[in-house]
């Protein structure tokens, strides 16, 4: 059944595909970098990070390192996923992430 579809994609958009996910990478990477690198960072710098004391008598840092960290990494792989996952269909035309039509279709009437 020819539906009028070209489900091959050219390298170029492939390239073009592979450039823009590859950008995101480096920038959620770089993210991850300033956090990863902040945290001790913070520790050596500010006296209050390591003496003080919050809930329960634990420093701001142990709470950072023991939730804080975690709860990072989760919401930026979230966040990473989801936006490769919506940059890579909408440019190659596959099915949109809610599962419409393909991306880059419009709505038949």
């Amino acid at each position: 059944m020819d539906d009028g579809v070209d489900d091959r994609d050219t390298p170029a958009e492939v390239d073009a595909t592979f450039r823009t996910l590859r950008r995101v990478a480096v920038g959620y990477f770089a993210v991850f970098l300033a956090a990863i690198v902040g945290f001790p960072l913070l520790a050596v710098t500010l006296d209050w990070w390591s003496a003080s004391r919050l809930v329960g008598g634990m420093s701001p840092g142990f709470l950072m390192a023991a939730f804080g960290l975690y709860a990072f990494f989760a919401v930026i792989g979230v966040a990473a996923a989801s936006l490769s996952s919506a940059v890579e269909a909408r440019m190659l035309g596959g099915p949109a992430p809610e599962g419409g039509p393909l991306a880059g279709e419009g709505e038949e009437p």
